[in-house]
């Protein structure tokens, strides 16, 4: 239950290293930069932070990021699941040499994205003037001639509902100096042409205005409308050239995506150093640094800071920098594989607990119970496994916890005999009818329902004492050991008093001694700090929470029965489906396909039931969160893998 140690350094080095020296502090990695302090009056005119220069990192840094995005779009790279990330050395990463050809790579290719985005606009827009010329096509005259001195050109449209004809006969026999053509029709619309002596066009336009004409729709043209086609096609093939052209100046950018990776790499590296370089404090002449390094790098750090002009001091955190101190986590090969579950909660306070040793056979021990497949358990070994040696991921801990559950999940499956359900068994009998075999198992969720139950419970129970035997050890180091009395030990004088009186030990006369010792214990305990009426309340509030806290938690373990029967019901009942056929082949093929969609739903499931017994029921009784995470400036590398150098 190891929090890293941390020591304060305090650090005090000449204005004209401070690059060289965060650049080697970079490289180190160990330490954390802490923002100077929000009281800086004793600074007042004597230091100051530099002005933040990082604004044309991060834009350099997005320009990448969009780069990447445009050519992974247009030049998509084949790379498989478990694809690793390129592998460079230190002083490779470090080299910027290339950096002004990869960003001006990054610019080329946001450039060609920008143009292309413009024909791609242009085009959408010419298809669109060119769809609205097409109801017009039968018109043979310019659209811009409105009429001669004696009559009047109109274009308009009528909803397509209208009845033409007769609209054409009204107009005939009202206005006998105007004749109407009908060009186009479709459901939406018609499209019109009205010929009609200036005299009477006032009249026509009423008339067919009743029915719902409009004009202008041609407004802004020039020349007939097959011109205007034959134009805008010519249009449309040209932008449609230029923008195949540019998608193929992109897709020859594509190689350099790679490139364009470990820029956006060195980039970030840059940006951290640029962020925390604004933390320092300066006179133009000195600067000074606060952070905090684990006590395991000191002799590191001390050799770094050796090459320099320089003055500093290490100290142990004090109880008013404890809330800031940064917190890392210590694992091992097998609790470390539990950071990915505590990180998603809140990591613990400096002063705090690490969980991660504790929770870490309860989690395992409860995720195989829940899945208890040996088939499942299997593919979750060898998936995380293979996962972990191919992709090399740079955070492992997710995949470990797989790894870790996949052997539970093995060991469960083995003592209740199930593989993919009872996939062996019903396999045995189509191949033979007569078949009896089955897997052996010590128990099985069908037939021991009941048992599983109540072992559910007991391991809860077990869960919860441990928490409040944490809680108890972490108060007691604190000089806390009262609180620790009536608070939790309290409880265990009931428990076992209950458990004493069940079993008819420990009376004296009829009197369960140790049960009225817990009561007495918890009357005095929670009305300790009470005065006059709020004694009682306190009373009250303290059995009841306790009571139905306590007892509620321990019920929230039967989960464990629920998941395991759950699954393997499920198992079987696709299993059964496929036998139904009688046929290998097809028993095989349900079966596999029922018992990957189990697997994936009991991964899920598993994994946040589990983590809900950990957040809710565990760490209830003892963990202390708030804890900021331990981030030393060191190099960033998420595209690429960097091969350390040997020290």
């Amino acid at each position: 239950m190891a929090i890293v140690k941390m020591k304060r350094l305090r650090l005090i080095a000449l204005e004209n290293d401070r690059t060289a020296l965060l650049r080697r502090l970079q490289k180190l990695g160990c330490l954390h930069l802490s923002e100077p302090p929000s009281d800086e009056s004793a600074w007042e005119g004597l230091l100051h932070r530099e002005t933040d220069q990082s604004a044309e990192k991060q834009a350099q840094l997005r320009l990448l990021q969009n780069a990447l995005d445009v050519l992974k779009r247009y030049a998509p790279q084949k790379t498989g699941l478990l694809t690793p990330r390129p592998m460079v050395s230190e002083q490779e990463f470090l080299n910027e040499k290339e950096l002004p050809a990869q960003l001006a790579v990054a610019k080329q290719v946001t450039d060609r994205a920008a143009e292309l985005n413009r024909l791609v606009a242009q085009e959408t827009r010419l298809q669109s003037e060119r769809a609205s010329l097409v109801p017009w096509q039968a018109l043979d005259l310019p659209m811009e001639m409105t009429g001669t001195k004696t009559v009047d050109v109109i274009t308009g449209t009528v909803p397509g509902p209208v009845n033409f004809d007769q609209l054409q006969g009204q107009l005939a026999d009202q206005v006998a100096e105007a004749a109407l053509y009908r060009l186009s029709q479709s459901s939406e619309q018609q499209c019109l042409l009205l010929v009609c002596h200036k005299s009477a066009t006032a009249s026509a336009l009423e008339l067919l205005r009743n029915a719902g004409f409009t004009t202008g729709q041609l407004g802004g043209w020039h020349g007939t409308v097959a011109e205007n086609a034959h134009r805008l096609d010519g249009e449309l093939e040209r932008v449609r050239q230029a923008a195949e052209q540019e998608k193929s100046l992109l897709l020859e950018l594509g190689d350099r995506q790679d490139d364009l990776r470990l820029a956006a790499d060195r980039i970030a590296t840059e940006l951290d150093r640029e962020v925390n370089s604004h933390r320092l404090l300066t006179d133009q002449h000195i600067v000074c640094l606060q952070g905090w390094v684990p006590e395991a790098d000191v002799a590191r750090l001390t050799g770094l800071l050796e090459q320099f002009d320089c003055a500093w001091d290490l100290a142990d955190p004090t109880e008013e920098e404890i809330p800031d101190v940064p917190v890392k986590l210590k694992g091992n090969f097998f609790t470390r594989s539990m950071n990915c579950i505590t990180e998603q909660y809140s990591l613990p306070a400096y002063d705090g607990v690490d969980p991660n040793p504790v929770m870490a056979p309860f989690f395992i021990f409860f995720f195989g119970m829940m899945m208890a497949d040996m088939g499942y358990g299997i593919l979750m070994i060898i998936g995380s496994l293979l996962f972990l040696k191919k992709k090399r991921p740079a955070d492992r801990s997710f995949m470990e916890m797989i790894f870790w559950c996949g052997i539970s999940t093995t060991i469960f499956g083995a003592l209740t005999g199930g593989f993919f359900g009872d996939f062996i068994p019903q396999l045995c009998r189509i191949i033979n009818p007569a078949s009896t075999f089955e897997l052996p198992a010590l128990f099985t969720p069908l037939n021991d329902t009941m048992a599983i139950m109540i072992g559910s419970l007991i391991l809860g129970l077990i869960q919860i004492i441990t928490g409040m035997t944490i809680s108890v050890v972490k108060k007691t180091k604190d000089g806390h050991f009262a609180d620790a009395l009536w608070d939790e030990i309290t409880w265990w004088v009931i428990l076992a008093g209950l458990a004493l009186m069940i079993l008819k030990i420990g009376t004296v006369k009829g009197v369960p001694v140790v049960l009225v010792i817990g009561g007495l214990m918890l009357l005095y305990g929670s009305t300790r700090n009470a005065k006059g009426f709020g004694k009682l309340t306190a009373l009250i509030s303290a059995v009841y929470n306790g009571v139905t806290g306590f007892f509620s938690d321990t019920l929230s373990y039967v989960r464990l029965m629920a998941l395991m029967l759950s699954g393997s019901v499920i198992a079987q009942v696709f299993n059964t489906l496929g036998a139904t056929f009688g046929s290998v082949i097809a028993f095989v093929i349900i079966s596999m396909i029922g018992n990957v969609l189990n697997l994936l739903l009991n991964l899920l499931g598993c994994y946040v039931h589990d983590m809900r017994l950990q957040f809710l029921e565990f760490f209830n009784r003892f963990y202390k969160d708030g804890g900021k995470a331990y981030q030393p400036l060191s190099l960033q590398s998420n595209n690429v893998e960097i091969i350390k150098e040997d020290k």
